[in-house]
């Protein structure tokens, strides 16, 4: 999914260094229906993952699945849950479009692919320039999602065949919007923070994500 348009956001405060625990409405007993700290191998946290996102979110009538090919976004119909499909299985790509699914609003929800149009591998620096300004934010709230499952993050340009743009400097804006998030300067969507509260609870035994677990080494 390349992304290149604002998106209109649902939004919740943060709290400033430290995102706080558990929403009222999560009951603790209830979150986890299997025990993350007992798997071992990359299919089984995946299917995890399918499984918890799955449980935590179905009241929104959408479900994470695995896909063959590229990712894509499928609304809800009379008859199915809308589908967030993730590439080929890997558990990065699922919390990368995991990311562009919080941020989206409700409007948003009910169009293909939430509404954006794809621009291929290949792009112009212009085009480029515009699909780095939009990935700030989710990839910014995918770092959090990575480091509340104990995962590494990887920025992506996603651009091998066109003009590369300016990776330290997105790099720069990146680590800055996670920041502000911690700080309160920026909103974290409702549903990212319930999905790294849920994360947290399964992941951490609760504790909750800190500024300090970010530094923007950590992209180089």
């Amino acid at each position: 999914m390349h992304l290149l348009q604002p998106q209109t956001e649902v939004n919740v405060s943060s709290l400033v260094s430290t995102l706080s625990t558990l929403d009222s409405d999560i009951s603790p007993d209830q979150v986890q229906l299997s025990d993350w700290l007992k798997l071992s191998t990359e299919s089984e946290y995946v299917d995890w993952l399918i499984l918890h996102f799955n449980h935590w979110f179905s009241h929104h009538n959408v479900n994470l699945v695995r896909g063959d090919f590229e990712p894509e976004y499928f609304p809800a119909t009379a008859d199915t849950p809308a589908r967030i499909q993730f590439a080929h299985g890997f558990f990065n790509s699922a919390l990368h479009e995991i990311s562009h699914w919080t941020i989206a609003g409700e409007e948003r929800r009910k169009l293909p692919d939430l509404g954006y149009w794809y621009a291929p591998d290949g792009r112009t620096a212009e085009q480029q320039a515009l699909f780095e300004q939009v990935e700030i934010k989710p990839q910014a709230i995918e770092w959090m999602f990575a480091t509340a499952f104990g995962r590494k993050f990887r920025v992506s340009l996603d651009n091998l065949t066109g003009e590369g743009g300016d990776g330290a400097c997105f790099k720069d804006n990146v680590y800055a919007q996670v920041q502000r998030y911690f700080r309160g300067e920026a909103k974290l969507p409702r549903d990212a923070k319930r999905f790294i509260d849920c994360i947290c609870l399964c992941t951490r035994h609760g504790k909750s994500l800190h500024s300090d677990e970010f530094s923007r080494e950590m992209l180089d």
